[in-house]
């Protein structure tokens, strides 16, 4: 876990963006916790249209994200891979990286990477948001995406 030069708790202005999140259910007492994070940094960031979408595990995310970054300005992926004893992990977490970088390409739309990929799980909860975590990646995924979104919409 890095956590230093973890940016401070900020919120975006965005105002009139539609946000997509994907969410697995593996893991849902963490993930619970990271979709109540990026909903909380959607909200302070007057995000008012979010849409939200349920996946069983971590490699069907990207076709989610992908019919997601169709119809919204900007999305967030979250889910927990926790390493095992097999190259599974591995599969799981390049699978999940290079769907959602392709996809962001693709679709000209910030999908930001929420998956927490640790090797235990009290290294998922240290990430996930909780009052005694060191980081939230649920709301940092969502400032990320959402920042993205106004930045290209003042581009484009």
């Amino acid at each position: 876990m890095a956590g230093s030069g973890t940016p401070e708790l900020t919120t975006v202005d965005a105002s009139g963006l539609r946000l997509g999140v994907v969410v697995t259910r593996w893991h849902a007492d963490l993930t619970g916790q990271m979709l109540d994070r990026a909903l909380a940094a959607a909200d302070a960031s007057k995000v008012v249209d979010v849409v939200t979408a349920h996946v069983e595990g971590s490699v069907e995310i990207p076709v989610v994200a992908q019919a997601l970054a169709r119809r919204c300005d900007a999305v967030v992926a979250l889910g927990v891979v926790v390493r095992g004893d097999t190259a599974h992990f591995d599969y799981v977490c390049r699978s999940v990286t290079d769907g959602l970088t392709r996809i962001a390409l693709d679709e000209s739309t910030p999908v930001a990477h929420g998956v927490l990929t640790v090797d235990t799980l009290q290294q998922a909860r240290d990430r996930a948001g909780f009052t005694d975590s060191s980081e939230d990646k649920g709301w940092g995924a969502t400032i990320a995406a959402l920042d993205a979104a106004v930045t290209l919409r003042a581009v484009r």
